[in-house]
Parts: C-alpha cells; structure tokens; sequence
C-alpha cells in the first residue's frame, strides 16, 4: 500500500497544538527541520481559477455540436464530456494525495507509478501548455483589429475609421503583452485570481449576449435554419472532439491541490463539481440558445453569427478577447513547472529515515537540491516560454493543425490517460482501493487512448 501524506488531516490539528512541547523534546533538532508549508487559497479562488483554466473560445463552437447531432444528443454528449473530465480530476486528487506534502505534480505521481516515463510526461504536458499558450495569443491578435473597429465605428460614426496601428494584431499583442508578461511571472496560481473573475464576468457576459439576441434578435441577423432535436450528421465526428476537449483543466489541478487550504478529499470535490458543473451549465446555455437562434445554419464562432454593428455585439467580441488573454498566464503555469521537471533530471521522491515523520519530509533530488524552482530558473523559463511563443504569435496567423494535433494528444493524455493509468497502478495491489474505482479507471485510459486515435 502507496504512504498517504498529501492531503490535510486531523493529525495537523494534533501537531499544531502539541508544537511547543514537540520542540522542547526535541530541542534542536525541531527547529533544524523546515517548516511544512501550508495553503492559502479559497475555495472560491481556486474554482475561479479552475473554472477560467476550463472555459475558453472552444465554448463558441458548442451550438455547432448540437447542429450536428440534434439538440438531445448534444446536450447528452456535453454532460458526458464534462461527467468523463470530472471523474479524471477526481482520480487526480486521489493520486496527488500519494505525493509528498503539498508537492504535487504530474512528475511526483509518475515517479510513483511509471519512474522511466517521468520525464516525458512532463515534456509531453510542457508542449501541449506552450501550444494552447501561443492559440492563445494568436486569437487575440485576430480578434482585436475586428473588436477595435466594431467599437470604434459604434461609439462615433460609421464613416469613421480607426488609424491604422489600431487595426493592426501584431501591436495589439505587444500591447497586451505588458499586462500579460507580469501576470505569467507570478509563482503562485491563486495569484491569479482576480484575472480569473474578470475573465469570468467575460464568460457571464456571453452568456446574457446569447440568451437576449435569441429572444430579442438584433436587426440584420440572419434567418434561422432548421432545428432538430435528434439528427445526427458526419460532422458530429469532427464536433464531438470540441465537447471532449472543451474541459480540459487537469495541468493546473496539482497546483490548485497544494495551494487550496485545507486540501481534504471533500474541499477538492467541491472545488472539482463546482468547476466542471458551472462549465457544463455555460456550454449548454451557449449551445442551445445559439442553436435556437440560427438553427442549421449557425457557423463555428457564434458571436461571429451576431452583426457587429451593435455595441452589444461589439462589447461580447471584447469580452472573448479579455477571456482568452487572462487564459493565456493559466498555461505558462503548468508549462514553466512542467519544464522544471524536464530540466531538473532528478527525482521527487522523498529521501526518508528510519526516524521521520512522511510530513516533515523535505523532497530532495538525486543531487541534494531542493525542489522548489530558484528565482534564477524561474525567471529564465519563464522569459524564454514568453519570447518563444510570442516571437511564434507575432508572425504566424494560423496554427490549426499543429495546435489541433498538439490539444488533442495533449489533452487527451493530460486529462484521461495518466490519471486513468496512474490511479490504476497505484491502486490495483491495494486490498483497501475499491476495486471498481480501480477498473473504472482503467477504462478511462482505454477511453482516452481511442479518443486519442480515432479523433
């Protein structure tokens, strides 16, 4: 049986109060031992966080899920997408709690379950991060010209155009840059935080968007097509992905995991329900009333379908950009952390004596070297994940395929695969592990890899 000693227990309760009687037994050798650092985020910040890391642009193509299979079928298909991602975060928490003292990560539980493939994983999850980080920055650089000119024509005059520079992605994005660039130096996710709510006003936004121009259309919007509540067509092969990845979160669950206070079984399912909950509750007012607006005819963006000459379009178009660029510190995160691991060519383990509590271990690499990322790493990773993927947004317009390629594996790999495969080996020579729980998630991994292949 794995030593259980991630997670917050009763017996800190025990070990705060009894302290100072610990250290006067033991006198110096208390004081020697680094202090066990602890959590401080909310609940509510980390399923802000959690939430923002989940909702992304991908919500403007869910009325176009349901297009291709009908209304039922898709709103059946989203709740199982978002049920599937949840279960993979729920045997993520599980693991995390194997791992040392609020030292989780995708590294620390791989050094548990499959130590030679430790390190690509890491490098595996790194890329894929980097990747949805530079989708990222080019969906800004697209958006804004067209956000610019929408606002700048409703606020003055039709006749009037915007200068020039204004009309231009690559100095937007050197613009928001400086926004952007002290927010992915900031260490601690719970840093961001505030980000998040902004960018979920954002997501409230387009919600109110929607749900007003299907009851209250806008003058010139187009003629709705026809609607159906079962009809499944050859496009829900390529759609259904859209829903599948629509809920990927899981780079960021070990941070939020070691940054939440009190990090029980139960404050995590809070925070994990929470979070996939509120995405599926978006997706489907988004699908559905977006559907019902245009019917068959509904494109692949549907704040796209809405004519921008209304400042209440052309706000909603600001509002996806602000989304998606307080999205974009959400993946440096896990992909600097992830390259930590790469780089570090070392082990997580704890180096553990016959005399030591599992809490008061100190993770130490094979070299003696602390764990924790030096300001010196921090900020090179750090520069050179921002440079890299700017540099790539600031002259690329379209990374489709590459970015698809990568979102899908990498999705697919980060929030079905390991956790299905890590819990089952964690778990399969336990007698006290639930030996559905076990099977279950063997077949999540199952569900994963053909995801991965067939999609």
């Amino acid at each position: 049986m794995v030593q259980t000693y991630g997670a917050a227990s009763s017996r800190e309760a025990h070990d705060t109060h009894g302290g100072d009687e610990h250290e006067a037994l033991l006198g110096g050798d208390a004081t020697a031992r680094r202090q066990k650092r602890e959590g401080h985020a909310t609940i509510h910040s980390s399923v802000g966080n959690l939430a923002n890391t989940i909702i992304g642009s991908g919500m403007l193509t869910f009325p176009l899920a349901l297009a291709s299979a009908g209304i039922i079928p898709g709103m059946i298909t989203c709740l199982l997408s978002g049920g599937v991602a949840a279960f993979g975060l729920y045997l993520l928490s599980l693991c995390a709690v194997k791992t040392p003292h609020r030292r989780a990560s995708f590294f620390a539980v791989a050094e548990l379950t499959f130590p030679r493939a430790a390190v690509f994983f890491d490098a595996a999850i790194a890329i894929k991060c980097f990747g949805v980080s530079i989708s990222y920055l080019i969906i800004v650089k697209s958006l804004m010209p067209s956000v610019v000119a929408a606002l700048y024509h409703d606020l003055t005059s039709p006749d009037t155009n915007p200068p020039a520079w204004a009309l231009s992605g690559q100095v937007w994005i050197s613009i928001l840059m400086v926004i952007l660039v002290p927010l992915a130096f900031l260490r601690k996710l719970d840093s961001l935080r505030h980000t998040s709510y902004v960018a979920l006003f954002s997501v409230a936004y387009l919600v109110v968007v929607v749900v007003v121009c299907y009851f209250h259309p806008i003058k010139g919007t187009q003629p709705r097509g026809e609607v159906h509540w079962i009809k499944f067509s050859p496009n829900f092969v390529s759609t259904f992905p859209v829903q599948v990845f629509a809920y990927t979160c899981a780079q960021n669950l070990f941070p939020i995991f070691n940054e939440i206070h009190k990090n029980t079984q139960e404050r995590m399912n809070i925070v994990i329900g929470t979070s996939i909950g509120s995405a599926a509750l978006v997706y489907e007012i988004i699908a559905v009333f977006g559907y019902l607006t245009f019917g068959s005819k509904v494109g692949a963006n549907i704040i796209a379908m809405y004519p921008s000459t209304s400042l209440f379009i052309a706000v909603g178009q600001l509002a996806i950009a602000i989304l998606v660029m307080f999205s974009y510190p959400l993946q440096v995160h896990p992909c600097r952390n992830c390259l930590d691991k790469v780089f570090h060519a070392g082990h997580v383990l704890p180096q553990k004596t016959g005399d030591e509590d599992a809490d008061d271990i100190e993770i130490e690499d094979e070299h003696g070297g602390s764990t924790e990322m030096g300001p010196l790493k921090h900020t090179v990773l750090t520069v050179a994940i921002i440079a890299s993927g700017f540099t790539i947004a600031y002259f690329v317009d379209d990374l489709q395929m590459v970015l698809s390629f990568v979102g899908s594996t990498g999705s697919t790999t980060i929030s079905f695969i390991l956790p299905g495969f890590f819990y089952w080996k964690l778990t399969r020579n336990d007698p006290e592990a639930p030996k559905g729980l076990n099977r279950a998630a063997l077949g999540l991994a199952v569900y994963g890899v053909l995801v991965c292949v067939f999609w």
